[in-house]
C-alpha cells in the first residue's frame, strides 16, 4: 500500500524534526562496525528529505551530531567528520536540482575547517531554493543554545541597549539558532529510545512526538508517511478543550 495518498497535504506538518537513532546498533546486526550504519543511514535522510518535498513538508530538522557526540571515541568521530564532508559535497548538487535549501544550527566553529567550508559552499549554493528547507543540526545541544541565546541578551541588556523588562519569549525565540524557522509541529525518533536527548527544548514546546522501533537506516519514505498519518490523526488542542479546538 502506498501510504502517501493516505496523506492529507492540507494538513501535512511545516516543520518535521528528527533524531536519527540506531545507526550504530543497525551496523551490529549486520556484523559490521558502527560507521558502516552512519553511511547507510545517509541513504534514508535522502529519502526523507525526498519524501518531504513530495507531500509538501517545508522544514526538516536533522539531529545529526550533538555536542555530546563529541565524547564518542576519536575514530568514530573522525569517521563522522569525514562522512559529513563526502556527503555534503557529493549530495549537494542534488540537492541543489531537488529545490532544497541547506541550513546548519549548532556549534558550527567547533566542527573541523573542512567540514565548515564544504557546509559553507552548499548553503551558498542552494540558498534561493524554496521546495524543503534541510537543517542539520551539528555540534548541536539544546543547552548549549539556550545558553548562547541567554549571554547575546545579556550582553544586549548589559550595554544599555536593552531594558530587563523588555525580555520576552519573542525576543529569546529571535536569539535561538533556529530564529528565522517555525517551530517543528512533529519530532520523530527512531530506534525505540523515548526521549529527546537536549534536541530543540524550547521549540518542542507544543510539538506532537512520535517514537518507532525502527532504527534509522531503515527508516525510509513509507515509514515516514506512516508518522506523518499518525500525527493527522491526533488532536492539538494547545491548552483548549477538544469543544474548543472543534469551534475554532
Amino acid at each position: 500500500m502506498d501510504l502517501k495518498h493516505s496523506i492529507n497535504k492540507t494538513t501535512v506538518p511545516q516543520h518535521v524534526a528528527i533524531i536519527m537513532d540506531g545507526n550504530g546498533r543497525w551496523a551490529k546486526k549486520q556484523g559490521e562496525d558502527r560507521i558502516f550504519g552512519h553511511y547507510e543511514g545517509v541513504n534514508s535522510v535522502r529519502e526523507i528529505v525526498e519524501a518531504c518535498g513530495e507531500i509538501g513538508v517545508k522544514y526538516l530538522t536533522l539531529y545529526a551530531f550533538s555536542t555530546e557526540n563529541w565524547n564518542r571515541p576519536k575514530d568514530e568521530v573522525d569517521a563522522l567528520m569525514e562522512l559529513l564532508v563526502s556527503t555534503i559535497s557529493m549530495e549537494t548538487e542534488n540537492l541543489h536540482k531537488k529545490g532544497v535549501r541547506l541550513q546548519v544550527i549548532g556549534d558550527v566553529k567547533s566542527l573541523p575547517a573542512s567540514c565548515q567550508q564544504e557546509l559553507q559552499e552548499s548553503m551558498n549554493k542552494t540558498a534561493a531554493n524554496t521546495t524543503v528547507t534541510l537543517i542539520l543540526a551539528l555540534s548541536y545541544s539544546s543547552k548549549w543554545e539556550i545558553t548562547d541565546a541567554v549571554k547575546k541578551i545579556a550582553r544586549e541588556v548589559k550595554e544599555g541597549r536593552l531594558s530587563p523588562d523588555n525580555i520576552s519569549s519573542r525576543l529569546i525565540e529571535a536569539n535561538l539558532n533556529t530564529g528565522n524557522y517555525p517551530d517543528p509541529e512533529l519530532m520523530i525518533r527512531t530506534s525505540g529510545e523515548h526521549r529527546i536527548s537536549n534536541f530543540l527544548l524550547w521549540q518542542l514546546a507544543y510539538a506532537e512526538f512520535y517514537f518507532t522501533e525502527v532504527l534509522w537506516p531503515d527508516f525510509r519514505k513509507e515509514e515516514f508517511f506512516k508518522a506523518i498519518i499518525a500525527y493527522q490523526n491526533r488532536e492539538r488542542r494547545f491548552g483548549m478543550t477538544s469543544e474548543q479546538v472543534a469551534t475554532n
